[in-house]
């Protein structure tokens, strides 16, 4: 039986590619495919493939918070994080949240096949570029220190804020978005804010953005 993937990134010339290049694979049918994390997750439930490749830096939900509910909801699905970025932080980040692979969008190509037969193996799947005995120690020495990481002072509710806020949306728009009242909204927000020690919405920005929760596209 055919790998039945998932595909989410908010540039359709980029889905487009990868659903191509991936159905060129006899072992390997594409279900489905969205723009957004929001719309990522509610797709994943509903049609349960067996492998989601989740683009890191997408509107309303990132890859990160869409992995961790992806996760929660359908631990049968495997997820493989596309990014652009090498850095630690966003590899741990990802890696933390329940992702099984990380490919690096510059070295894709045959790494996303390769990544998600190996992920719905049930092994790990990094990308060449990076060692994977390096970030095994890494995330060993983070989950020794959980609160090493400014994000970890946040709950799930409170990052998805975040990255909403980043985003320039009003807490009109994020209430009507994630089902909330305005008012608690301005009280996560107000919260978030406290945790960080931020006091304004430029510095809130560079914070979200520093921390991968959002693109500064």
């Amino acid at each position: 039986m055919a790998i039945r993937v998932f595909l989410a990134d908010d540039h359709a010339v980029v889905r487009d590619g990868l659903r191509f290049m991936l159905e060129t694979q006899s072992d390997i049918s594409v279900v489905g495919q969205a723009a957004n994390g929001r719309q990522t997750v509610r797709q994943v439930q509903l049609l349960r493939p067996d492998v989601a490749v989740i683009d890191i830096a997408m509107p309303e939900l990132n890859g990160i918070e869409a992995t961790q509910q992806i996760r929660e909801a359908c631990p049968s699905t495997r997820v493989v994080i596309l990014s652009m970025h090498a850095t630690s932080e966003h590899i741990f980040q990802a890696l933390r949240s329940g992702a099984q692979g990380y490919v690096l969008k510059e070295s894709a190509g045959n790494e996303v096949i390769d990544a998600v037969r190996a992920v719905h193996a049930g092994r790990r799947y990094l990308s060449q570029r990076i060692a994977e005995t390096l970030i095994d120690d890494y995330i060993s020495c983070r989950k020794a220190l959980p609160d090493r990481s400014p994000l970890e002072r946040l709950s799930p509710r409170e990052r998805e804020i975040l990255q909403l806020v980043a985003e320039g949306k009003s807490s009109a728009q994020i209430a009507e978005t994630i089902y909330l009242s305005p008012k608690t909204v301005e009280t996560y927000r107000s919260r978030l804010m406290q945790k960080l020690g931020v006091s304004d919405l430029p510095s809130l920005v560079k914070f979200a953005i520093l921390h991968g929760l959002t693109s500064p596209e």
